[in-house]
């Protein structure tokens, strides 16, 4: 079996999104389905096929996450010893080394990742890149736009 790496915040949300999903989405689902059932003619009956395609999708979220939560590796990056290299569950603060634009990362896995919130996969070039390497170090992180250069300025447990 495959690992999957994943913080603790990440592992949490994946086990409330897949109880939610069983004990609340899947429950109104069946729900609709009775009620399109009595309805009468199925064949023409566009709330029961809406309800069963429903069904079918929460039905795949559901598998999907029961085989990510099964194969989950989870990762306190508290209760790792500190240093300053960059390891899976870190924040790091970076610096384009052309531009001077800075911006702060966190390493997670693929499945919690967002740019958004500010984190990013393990996978992802500039994760790949990052992971390994120390503060004062600069990476070279291949991109659409170009490669570019990243110089670690701080790197943060917890």
């Amino acid at each position: 079996m495959t690992r999957n790496p994943i913080t603790p915040e990440g592992f949490v949300r994946l086990e409330t999104e897949l109880k939610h999903l069983k004990s609340v989405v899947r429950l109104g689902i069946v729900r609709d389905i009775e009620e399109a059932r009595a309805h009468g003619d199925l064949s023409e009956n566009s709330e029961y096929d809406d309800a069963k395609e429903r069904q079918s999708l929460c039905e795949g979220r559901i598998q999907m996450l029961e085989g990510l939560a099964a194969s989950a590796e989870i990762i306190d990056v508290a209760k790792l010893p500190v240093t300053d290299r960059v390891v899976f569950g870190t924040t790091v603060d970076i610096e384009n080394a052309d531009s001077g634009d800075t911006r702060t990362w966190r390493i997670v896995g693929v499945t919690e990742a967002s740019v958004e919130d500010g984190m990013i996969s393990y996978k992802s070039p500039l994760g790949r890149a990052l992971i390994g390497h120390s503060v004062g170090e600069e990476v070279v992180v291949p991109a659409p736009s170009g490669r570019q250069t990243w110089e670690i300025l701080a790197v943060r447990y917890g």
